[in-house]
């Protein structure tokens, strides 16, 4: 397996002091997801989860709801010229019955890790592909209790205290318990390996459960909490307006700029007791 972390020796400037030291910085990779054998996709990730990684980026393009959709995931022995594995190559096998990716959403791309999906599909398809619907759940939370959530996801992130240079996503439930958490250079990826965590372990549809990203929250974000059927998305900083159109269509409540005692709630205010107006 790859390392989470790496060091590197760098000159710290203060004032006019100039000293050497080490430093240890976040490790970033290649993951190359094949299905069946064919690549689908290829992102910059953190080391670490990956098995999650790959089912909850499933989960995302509708291809897989349920953990008996997958039959194995493994790595590609031989990665590399010489035979040697890198870790950084694995291919997802389906169960019987279980389509592969259409070949219309097929794609061979490289995807930065901060960026996503970008230029995935409009807000018609992830409508016609969403596999349940988080408008109808009844999930009610105290605001009080969601700003206690960027303090408990920062707590458990142990490779920021390292690097400072992770992302996190933390899934809870509706009385605050932390469920999961995952951390990555890219808040997708964190993401995704959350939803594959639960996937995994037979948890989806995570009906009643609130989603926190320490990042901003995108159209992607929003796009694989409905797929994982998450009603509520919290964020640190801001949403993106796609990111709230999908949201206000989809019944997903929105909240973002979640610091100290104050939040901005964008969408499905009735779950935190508040009306939000009209744009």
């Amino acid at each position: 397996m790859g390392r989470v972390t790496s060091r590197r020796r760098v000159v710290r400037l203060v004032d006019d002091a100039a000293t050497a030291r080490p430093d240890t910085l976040a490790v970033e990779e290649p993951l190359e997801i094949r299905v069946r054998g064919k690549s689908l996709a290829v992102t910059m990730r953190t080391p670490g989860d990956d098995f999650d990684l790959a089912a909850g980026f499933l989960v995302s393009e509708g291809v897989v709801r349920n953990p008996s959709d997958i039959a194995n995931i493994r790595y590609c022995a031989g990665a590399t010229a010489d035979g040697s594995n890198t870790y950084n190559v694995l291919d997802v096998g389906l169960a019987d019955g279980v389509a592969p990716p259409d070949p219309s959403i097929e794609r061979n791309f490289y995807t930065t890790s901060s960026c996503g999906l970008c230029g995935k599909a409009s807000l018609d398809a992830v409508r016609t592909t969403a596999t349940w619907q988080v408008a109808a759940d009844p999930i009610r939370l105290d605001p009080k209790l969601i700003t206690e959530f960027p303090a408990k996801l920062r707590v458990a992130q142990r490779v920021f205290d390292k690097t400072g240079g992770l992302h996190a996503a933390g899934l809870f439930d509706a009385a605050g318990n932390l469920l999961c958490l995952r951390e990555d250079v890219g808040r997708h990826n964190a993401v995704d390996k959350v939803v594959g965590w639960a996937t995994r372990n037979g948890r989806l549809p995570l009906t009643g459960t609130v989603l926190m990203v320490s990042g901003r929250a995108s159209f992607e974000l929003v796009q694989k909490a409905v797929m994982a059927g998450i009603p509520v998305l919290t964020a640190v900083s801001a949403p993106s307006s796609l990111a709230a159109d999908l949201a206000e269509e989809m019944g997903v409540t929105l909240v973002g700029f979640l610091r100290g005692t104050s939040m901005n709630v964008y969408t499905g205010g009735h779950r935190l007791g508040v009306a939000v107006g009209a744009r």
